[in-house]
């Protein structure tokens, strides 16, 4: 137990290059897969189609796209900020203002695209494109909440898996909507009927991540023992 909560608290987001000349093994790759295919679905309808792309026109071409930015994005991204570590590890939510550009964390200054951010991700070896049919859905499942949650199951499992075999991992959505996801689709041959879901960066960073600051609620923060508003579990 011990060992899966290490994994799990040392689980981490790496958004920097990966090195594109250090593939993943294919064994280490079947193991992340593996642990997708025993993630739990609704109804075990087992949600997902999975795109393995690791050659290298491949990726350069989807990579070569060009994003955008959404300014529904910067500000509903900008109440989530802290603007020092002292107010970060006070809130014990959200991310430090630093991590992102200037003019995307000053209000009322129109954000921009710093030169190289128009790409929808930095370098990697391999991509994990995830598919899913939004016609279908769990049973009596508004939204298909269910869903979703089935998705961001085996989004974890991916990633722990991963990150014990020592292989980085970031999410992408800008590959997920709008004529981005048009795009991708078109390259990759997706029917039409099947959306992105995610996708996945997977490597090894070219250089060591930096330090980042990382916080959590305390348990007694988020857990009401019988009734709302009974903190704690004693």
């Amino acid at each position: 137990m011990q060992d899966i909560l290490t994994i799990i608290q040392k689980r981490r987001s790496v958004r920097m290059p990966f090195d594109p000349e250090r593939p993943i093994a294919r064994q280490d790759l079947v193991q992340i897969l593996e642990a997708g295919r025993w993630a739990p679905t609704a109804h075990n309808m087992q949600n997902f189609e999975i795109i393995i792309v690791d050659d290298k026109k491949i990726l350069k071409e989807i990579g070569d796209i060009k994003s955008g930015l959404s300014e529904i994005f910067i500000q509903e991204n900008y109440q989530q900020l802290s603007f020092s570590e002292e107010e970060l590890l006070h809130k014990k939510v959200g991310l430090l203002a630093a991590m992102f550009p200037l003019s995307w964390r000053t209000p009322g200054v129109k954000p921009v695209l710093e030169e190289g951010r128009s790409r929808p991700f930095p370098v990697c070896p391999t991509l994990l494109i995830v598919l899913y049919d939004p016609s279908k859905r769990a049973p009596a499942s508004q939204g298909d909440f269910l869903g979703i949650i089935s998705l961001g199951c085996m989004m974890e499992n991916l990633w722990l898996v991963a990150n014990s075999l020592g292989i980085d991992f970031q999410i992408i959505s800008a590959l997920a909507s709008g004529p981005v996801e048009k795009e991708v689709k078109r390259i990759l041959a997706v029917p039409e009927h099947l959306k992105i879901a995610f996708t996945v960066r997977l490597g090894y960073a070219s250089v060591a991540p930096p330090h980042s600051l990382r916080v959590r609620r305390d348990i007694e923060d988020f857990s009401h023992h019988n009734h709302f508003g009974n903190k704690g579990i004693d």
